[in-house]
C-alpha cells in the first residue's frame, strides 16, 4: 500500500484531456450512466478513489450531497482545486483509506468505487438499506499482451482475478443482486508519445497485486519494448491497446 500511494502522490491527477486516442465499448455496461439512472435529486453519494476529482465533476449527478475520497492527499488537493474551477456545489473531497473508511454507517444511497480497492463489509455498513454499489475496476488480463513483454504489471502476478475477489467479498457480506459483468474495451493513441503519456499516468507496468506491492516505481520504462509493442499494434485508427475491466452492481 505503501508504494501504492507514493505512486498515486507523484501523479497528482487523472486529467487525460491532453492524451489524444479514441475508444471502442465492445460491453454495453457504463457506469456513469447506470449511476445517472439509479440517483434521485436526494441522493448521498460515496465515491471511493476519486482521483483528482475529474471523472466525478463531470459525470456525476447533481444531488443532495456527494463525498469524494482517495487515499492520496496529493489527489485531494488537485481535487479541490477542480472542485472550486468547476463551481458546482453540495460535493466535498477528503483523504480516506478504502480499507478503513470512516463515515458513518446507513448514511449513503449509493457507493461508487472506480478502479480502486474496496472493502465490501466497510461498504455494506455505510449504505442505507436498499442502498446501490457500483463499481468499475481494473482486471488481471488489462492491456495483457504489453504486461507479457514487460512480465510484470498491475495484478500481472495475481493467482485469482481480482474481478472475481470482489464479486466473492460482496456476496459474502451480504449483498443481494449482485452482477459482475466483464467489460471489454479497444483504445486506439494516435501518436506514440500519446501512448506513453498514458503508461507515464497509470500504473498498468507497476507489480501492484494482491500477492505484492513490491514494485520499483523508479524503474524506468524499456523503450526498445514500447517500440517493438507499437509497431506489432499498428493500425489505421491509432496504436491498439486492448483494455480488460469489470463492472459491479449490488444491492443492499
Amino acid at each position: 500500500m505503501n508504494n501504492e500511494l507514493k505512486f498515486y502522490n507523484e501523479i497528482k491527477n487523472w486529467d487525460f484531456s491532453k492524451i489524444k486516442y479514441t475508444e471502442e465499448s465492445l460491453t454495453n455496461w457504463d457506469i456513469y450512466a447506470l449511476l445517472n439512472e439509479k440517483a434521485t435529486k436526494n441522493s448521498y453519494i460515496l465515491d471511493l478513489g476519486t482521483g483528482g476529482g475529474e471523472k466525478l465533476l463531470e459525470n456525476f449527478p447533481e444531488v443532495k450531497k456527494i463525498v469524494g475520497t482517495d487515499l492520496s492527499p496529493e489527489m485531494i488537493k488537485t481535487a479541490k482545486i477542480n472542485l472550486e474551477k468547476s463551481k458546482r456545489k453540495n460535493i466535498e473531497f477528503r483523504v480516506m483509506d478504502n480499507l478503513n473508511m470512516n463515515v458513518e454507517d446507513d448514511s449513503f444511497d449509493i457507493v461508487v468505487a472506480r478502479h480502486t480497492c474496496i472493502n465490501a463489509k466497510q461498504i455494506y455498513k455505510c449504505l442505507k438499506k436498499g442502498g446501490i454499489l457500483l463499481l468499475r475496476g481494473v482486471d488481471k488480463l488489462d492491456c495483457f499482451e504489453l504486461k507479457k513483454m514487460y512480465g510484470k504489471g498491475q495484478a500481472y502476478n495475481d493467482i485469482k482475478p481480482i474481478s472475481q475477489i470482489d464479486y466473492e467479498n460482496i456476496l459474502d457480506v451480504g449483498f443481494k443482486n449482485v452482477e459482475l459483468v466483464p467489460i471489454h474495451i479497444r483504445e486506439y493513441y494516435k501518436t506514440k508519445n500519446d501512448f506513453i503519456a498514458l503508461l507515464l499516468k497509470t500504473p498498468i507496468l507497476q507489480d501492484f497485486s494482491e500477492i505484492s506491492t513490491a514494485g520499483n516505481l523508479n524503474e524506468k520504462l524499456d523503450f526498445s519494448i514500447i517500440d517493438n509493442y507499437i509497431n506489432s499494434h499498428k493500425t489505421d485508427k491509432g496504436i491498439l491497446l486492448i483494455r480488460r475491466y469489470y463492472g459491479i452492481v449490488a444491492n443492499k
